[in-house]
């Protein structure tokens, strides 16, 4: 593994928190999960801060995007966009897997 490998164990992808359980769980404030929110790095269940639900996929992201932006002081918005390609290689991996 290169030293900017990314690796983060999912607890479960099914697994549903709330807000400050995802907060506890990734050990930061409720305005960092907001602001990634508003960036539409997590697409939470409920209508406002205080009944969303998020799975275990959303900690994941939380997880990379808080590396991202410490280790490669990557902003918000790049970080975004690295998770975006980072699931585009991942889908076709998965496709050339089973056509492989």
């Amino acid at each position: 593994m290169s030293k900017h490998s990314i690796h983060i164990e999912i607890i479960d992808e099914y697994f549903e928190f709330s807000l400050a359980d995802l907060c506890q769980c990734c050990g930061v404030q409720a305005e960092a999960i907001i602001d990634m929110v508003e960036e539409g790095l997590l697409t939470p269940v409920g209508t406002s801060p205080s009944n969303w639900r998020f799975t275990g996929t959303a900690q994941r992201k939380v997880e990379i995007t808080l590396h991202l932006q410490r280790d490669l002081r990557i902003n918000l918005p790049g970080a975004a966009l690295a998770l975006e390609l980072m699931e585009e290689i991942d889908m076709l991996r998965s496709k050339l897997q089973i056509k492989g």
